[in-house]
């Protein structure tokens, strides 16, 4: 007879393979970052995050704040229904229109997550006689949009477009659409694609093209408008931009941009959008002031650039391993194992900067990482000082060495 397994006897399971014995010596997750920065500034400490992606400081800022409390006072909290069944504000269609332009498409959608924006779109685009492209370091969400489509999926290797390349040629006549998808600023890593060589091979092969500008939107191209304008490609030849509201823009939400008869037929038919409801009012006023302010404070995408390169430059310095991030907005630093990354982690925090570990999700188990997240409103004090500390932090090998030798006489 089968054992039975309640779902938490599962769920404990599922989780001790997870790696929750990690959290034994002290959980470095969900910290309460409004009450500890409140907290510290009571007691004349300092708490800096590094964990946040307000690429350029706008979260907090007066014009931001504003635009969503009138949005509050006019229209409500809530947009009530999916836009298709129950109407939609006025709004929507401002902030879509501002982002298509921003980011040289012809038209654009809004849904309620980035996630979702990726879910649904590339389920929804294939069918069972197509076939999907993807990096083999893609972020969760254009994974599990890949794991709901009837497509065939195939991956590549890293930004290896010999290798995309290699794979089309062996098998693109099997499908009748084929769609590549990429990152503009990988998540992770903080490195990009050769996005020139990607058309060039996407043309090549009919395929079709969908950038995730999550990371890279207001961080890339000297204006912010993502990894087209960063490589000097015509926004024109990439079919599909999809993105987050919740970075560069501080508020929350995605976007999918295109071809105007593209995304006039999404609205329709796109079950992400058609059966969820629309944006906040007050989500969408707070977006929209963001990327107006983005083009209006251009001073804030030179300083976000300047900092991100100040620390990728200083950990070098330092010797430590920032993998192969090109020094934008997204910058790991490496360490040989999940202990090493644990305690480099629990060091910052105790030193006034919070770094969470990344350890078991979203990396190779073989790559821990601390993520940081540069921002424009961090200063070249904070970056020297948590390098600094990174660099002199005590070593737990040197620890268990010295344990050892105490031990051994």
């Amino acid at each position: 007879m089968t054992k039975f397994n309640s779902l938490e006897d599962h769920a404990t399971r599922r989780f001790r393979l997870a790696g929750k014995a990690y959290l034994e010596s002290g959980d470095p997750f969900f910290a309460p970052i409004d009450s500890l920065r409140q907290e510290a500034a009571a007691s004349g400490r300092r708490f800096t995050s590094f964990a946040n992606y307000d690429y350029l400081g706008l979260s907090t800022h007066p014009a931001v704040k504003s635009a969503a409390a009138a949005a509050l006072d006019t229209f409500g909290v809530g947009a009530l229904a999916s836009r298709l069944v129950g109407g939609q504000r006025s709004l929507h269609h401002i902030l879509e229109d501002d982002i298509a332009k921003f980011i040289g498409a012809e038209s654009a959608v809004t849904l309620v997550s980035g996630y979702l924006a990726n879910v649904t779109t590339i389920s929804h685009l294939l069918g069972s006689r197509d076939a999907l492209f993807i990096d083999e370091l893609s972020h969760n969400s254009i994974v599990s949009g890949a794991k709901s489509a009837v497509a065939e999926t195939i991956m590549f290797r890293h930004n290896d477009f010999d290798h995309l390349d290699f794979l089309l040629r062996e098998r693109r006549d099997r499908y009748r659409n084929v769609m590549i998808v990429v990152e503009g600023l990988y998540s992770m890593d903080g490195d990009i694609a050769d996005l020139p060589r990607l058309v060039e091979i996407k043309e090549q092969h009919n395929a079709w093209l969908m950038i995730d500008e999550a990371h890279s939107l207001g961080v890339l191209g000297e204006e912010g408008r993502g990894l087209c304008e960063h490589c000097g490609v015509d926004p024109k030849r990439v079919d599909l931009m999809v993105g987050t509201l919740s970075k560069a823009l501080a508020s929350c939400g995605g976007f999918i941009a295109g071809k105007s008869a593209v995304i006039d037929w999404m609205r329709y038919t796109l079950p992400g959008f058609v059966y969820s409801v629309g944006l906040s009012p007050v989500i969408s006023a707070a977006a929209a002031a963001a990327l107006r302010l983005m083009q209006e404070e251009h001073w804030r995408i030179e300083r976000l650039r300047a900092n991100a390169e100040l620390f990728v430059t200083l950990a070098h310095e330092a010797g430590l391993d920032t993998g192969p991030a090109i020094g934008r907005g997204v910058v790991p630093i490496l360490f040989a194992d999940s202990l090493e990354t644990l305690d480099a982690s629990r060091h910052l925090m105790e030193n006034g900067f919070y770094v969470p570990p990344i350890i078991q999700i979203g990396v190779p188990k073989d790559q821990p990482r601390l993520r940081f997240f540069i921002s424009a409103s961090h200063t070249q004090e904070e970056i020297k000082a948590v390098i600094d500390l990174l660099a002199k932090r005590p070593s737990i090998a040197a620890a268990v060495q010295a344990v050892e030798a105490v031990s051994a006489t």
